[in-house]
C-alpha cells in the first residue's frame, strides 16, 4: 500500500492480533494514506473500556487531522484526549479507560517535508535505517522514568514486573501533555509503530532482523506480529510499518553538496542530516539550531511547538568582559514549577488508577481467589482479595496450575470469573467418574431403609 505527500512517497503495512491470553483486543490502529497519517493505539480499563478508548482515538484522530503540520497533529492528538475523557466521563461503565497513541505524520514544516512523531504512553515509534534500529519515542512508563534516573538499566527494565505501568495515558484527564519528534524523511527508512505486546515479547535485534529480511511492510508487520505471538502473546500486539520510498532526491542532493563543499556545514552551506544520536527531547529543536535560524522549536510537556523570541544571535555567549546576566524568579519560572507539580501528581494518580483497574486470579490458601489490583502490589497499592471459590489447588488441571500460581491478570471482574470458570469446567472433566458414583451411592443408601420398614410392617 502506497501513500505520497508532495515530495515524498511511502509504502505500508499493518497487523494486529488478540494474543493467546487476552479475551478480547483493545489495540487498534489507524491507516490514512490519504492524509500521511498513521496511528496505534492500546487502550485500557475494565470491562470493555480499553477497546473503546483506543477506537474512540483512532476515529478522532483521523477525523481531527485537517492541518497537515506539526501543530496540526499535536492538536488532533489532543482532540483524541478530550474525545476519551468526555466518553469514560458521561458513562459509568467506562470511567477511568484510556490509551496509549503513537502516531506518525508527513507534513509541510517551512517548505519540507518533515516526518512528525507524536506519542503519549508506551507504545513505540521505531525507525530503521542503514541496518541499525533506534527508538525515537521516549516511554511514558515507571520502568522508563527509573531506567532515566539511573535506578535501572534497560536490560532490568526489559523483565521488570511493573514495566506495563504507564504514567501518562489518553483520556484520564481533561489535557494530556504530547510529546512530538521531528525527523526528515530518507529514502529507504523504515518506521515501526507498535504497541507493548511486541516489544515485551520481541527483542529489538530479532526485530531489525526481520526489518532487514522482509521487504514488503505489510509482511513485516505480520511478521512481527507473529513473532510476539509465538514468542508468549500474553498482550494483545499491533504492529505498522512504514517505508519511505521517496525522499523527492533529498538524499542525493544533500550527498552532492556535501561532496562540493568538502563535507562543511554553515551557514550558506548544505544542511546536514538530523543527528538521530542526539537525546530524544532535542531533536526537534535541533534541526531548527543547524539551520541558523533565530527562533527555536522545543517539544514542550505541554505539547505545543512554541517559537522562544528570546533565543537569538548572539545571545548564547556574553561578550567579553560583560558580566552574565543572573537568573531571576520570573512567572515563567513559577509556571514551569506549577507545571512539574501538575505532572507529578498527574503520574501519582495514574499509577493509582493503574494499580486498581485490573484484577487477576491467584490461589488464597489451597483455593483458586480471584483479587482486585496488580499480582504483587504496585508500590504503595496492595491487591484486594475480592472472591475466594469452592476450586482447590490439588483440582485445577496441571496446565493451569503454573498460570494461576504466577497470577493471570484480567482486564475485568467478569473477565477473571470466567477464566476461574473455565478453569473449572476442565477440573470437571477430568474427574467426571469420581463425582457419579458419589452420587448414586448416597442415594441407594439413603432410600433403602424406608422401603425395608415399609415391607417388615404387615
Amino acid at each position: 500500500m502506497t501513500a505520497r505527500a508532495d515530495r515524498t512517497a511511502m509504502h505500508w503495512g499493518g497487523a494486529t492480533d488478540v494474543g493467546r491470553v487476552r479475551t478480547s483486543n483493545q489495540d487498534q490502529f489507524l491507516a490514512r494514506p490519504d492524509l500521511d497519517l498513521w496511528a496505534v493505539a492500546d487502550g485500557m480499563g475494565g470491562h470493555s473500556g480499553g477497546e473503546v478508548a483506543s477506537q474512540i482515538a483512532c476515529d478522532t484522530l483521523g477525523r481531527a487531522y485537517a492541518d497537515q503540520t506539526v501543530d496540526g497533529l499535536i492538536e488532533a492528538v489532543e482532540q483524541a484526549n478530550s474525545a476519551v475523557y468526555r466518553a469514560g466521563h458521561d458513562n459509568p461503565d467506562l470511567t477511568g479507560m484510556g490509551t496509549t497513541v503513537v502516531a506518525l505524520a508527513a507534513v509541510r514544516h517551512e517548505g519540507d517535508d518533515v516526518l512528525a512523531i507524536a506519542n503519549v504512553g508506551d507504545s513505540r515509534c521505531y525507525r530503521y535505517a542503514d541496518g541499525e534500529l533506534d527508538q525515537v519515542t521516549t516511554d511514558h512508563s515507571l520502568v522508563a522514568d527509573l531506567v532515566r534516573d539511573g535506578s535501572l538499566s534497560p536490560e532490568e527494565a526489559a523483565v521488570h514486573p511493573q514495566r506495563n505501568i504507564v504514567t501518562r495515558v489518553l483520556g484520564v484527564y481533561d489535557s494530556v501533555p504530547v510529546d512530538v519528534f521531528a525527523v526528515d524523511p530518507r529514502d529507504g527508512d523504515r518506521y515501526v509503530l507498535c504497541s507493548d505486546g511486541l516489544f515485551n515479547e520481541v527483542p529489538e535485534p530479532a526485530i531489525a532482523a526481520v526489518l532487514r529480511r522482509e521487504r514488503d511492510p505489510d509482511a513485516a508487520a505480520r511478521h512481527l506480529v507473529h513473532l510476539a505471538v509465538e514468542g508468549g502473546g500474553r498482550d494483545n500486539v499491533t504492529v505498522v510499518v512504514v517505508d519511505v520510498v521517496d525522499d523527492g532526491g533529498r538524499a542525493s542532493t544533500a550527498s552532492a553538496a556535501l561532496a562540493r563543499d568538502g563535507g562543511a556545514g554553515g551557514p550558506g552551506g548544505p544542511r546536514p542530516s538530523p543527528a538521530y544520536a542526539e537525546d530524544d527531547a532535542d531533536r526537534w529543536r535541533s534541526r531548527r539550531r543547524r539551520r541558523g535560524d533565530t527562533a527555536e522549536i522545543d517539544a514542550v510537556p505541554g505539547g505545543s511547538v512554541l517559537a522562544d523570541p528570546e533565543v537569538g544571535d548572539g545571545e548564547d555567549e556574553p561578550e567579553a568582559g560583560r558580566p552574565r546576566r543572573r537568573r531571576r524568579f520570573t512567572w515563567r519560572v513559577a509556571m514551569f514549577t506549577l507545571l512539574i507539580l501538575v505532572v507529578i501528581g498527574g503520574a501519582v494518580a495514574t499509577i493509582q488508577w493503574y494499580g486498581t483497574s485490573a484484577y487477576f486470579v491467584g490461589f488464597e490458601g489451597d483455593r483458586v481467589a480471584i483479587f482486585k489490583g496488580r499480582p504483587g502490589g504496585l508500590l504503595w497499592i496492595e491487591p484486594e482479595l475480592v472472591d475466594v471459590t469452592d476450586l482447590e489447588r490439588e483440582r485445577v488441571p496441571e496446565s493451569r496450575r503454573q498460570d494461576i500460581d504466577q497470577a493471570i491478570e484480567q482486564t475485568s471482574l467478569s473477565d477473571a470469573r470466567r477464566y476461574v470458570a473455565n478453569v473449572t469446567e476442565q477440573a470437571d472433566e477430568l474427574h467426571p467418574l469420581s463425582t457419579t458414583t458419589s452420587t448414586v451411592a448416597t442415594t441407594t443408601t439413603s432410600s433403602a431403609p424406608p422401603a425395608t420398614t415399609t415391607t417388615a410392617a404387615p
